[in-house]
């Protein structure tokens, strides 16, 4: 007969809280495949958007625009393009897709499933850096025949790009949990990020604007984004490179703590 105080016990495994990584990719993939499902919209547009201004900047202006620190204008304007169209779609896949969950009562969809709020974070996040992304690399492709595109640092390209995507998909993120109706969602788009991407040295630079205004595009985080970026391609910066790298970096995780709060309280979500 087998003595019960002396049997072996098997040891029951400890749980630890962890990521759902099953749900986490099934929230990015729903959120890739909704952009690509009209990707003539969502790519193919901003591409030709790009590529106008370019036309109008370049093509139809060429000679009259003198380098700027010896850069040819074309090289000079082309990376703030690019930089500008990824900004304004990592925004608006995170902020359009909120939004629309809202409007069309599908919320639940991403609210019924096991998932915490830190995992709906990296989801959405993740989503919209994704068409950020796709969206400059097809970018570059099509204005290369206009400038000369050549990579001075990829370790500043890589940063600020996905940096920058990042950002901007959580802060769509925070425009689409805010907004009741789509045109809520356009007048952030038109009336702050729009005017705070184009006075942020896209065009020009910074230190030819007259003051204060020169000193407050400083404070613009558009402008040290654009010019970090633009640094990886053309080889220098109109702003301190130091200051882009730990701006860009503390945004970021202040934007992740940021989106995980606000989706762990249901802010104008769950009520």
């Amino acid at each position: 007969m087998t003595d019960l105080s002396t049997a072996s016990t098997t040891p029951q495994p400890r749980s630890y809280p962890g990521i759902n990584w099953i749900g986490v990719q099934t929230l990015y993939l729903r959120e890739v495949r909704r952009f690509w499902k009209v990707g003539a919209q969502t790519v193919a547009g901003p591409v030709v958007t790009t590529l106008l201004y370019m036309l109008v900047f370049v093509v139809a202006l060429q000679g009259t625009r003198p380098p700027l620190h010896g850069t040819p204008f074309p090289e000079f304007v082309a990376p703030g393009l690019i930089m500008m169209a990824m900004l304004n779609n990592a925004f608006a896949n995170a902020s359009s897709s909120l939004i629309q969950a809202k409007v069309m009562n599908t919320a639940t969809d991403f609210l019924t499933p096991p998932l915490s709020p830190l995992e709906l974070t990296i989801g959405f996040s993740l989503g919209a850096a994704t068409r950020g992304l796709v969206v400059g690399i097809v970018t570059a492709l099509c204005v290369m025949p206009f400038a000369r595109l050549e990579v001075a640092n990829l370790g500043l390209i890589l940063w600020f790009g996905l940096l920058a995507c990042l950002i901007m998909g959580m802060l769509g993120v925070f425009a689409g949990l805010w907004a009741q109706k789509f045109d809520q969602l356009a007048a952030v788009q038109n009336f702050v990020i729009m005017p705070m991407t184009f006075l942020s040295g896209t065009f020009y630079l910074v230190e030819n604007l007259p003051e204060p205004f020169a000193t407050i595009s400083h404070f613009n985080p558009f402008f040290y984004l654009i010019d970090g970026f633009r640094a990886g391609f053309i080889g220098n910066a109109e702003g301190n490179l130091m200051i882009g790298v730990v701006m860009s970096g503390v945004l970021a995780l202040f934007m992740a703590w940021a989106c995980w709060a606000v989706f762990r309280s249901g802010w104008r979500l769950k009520t």
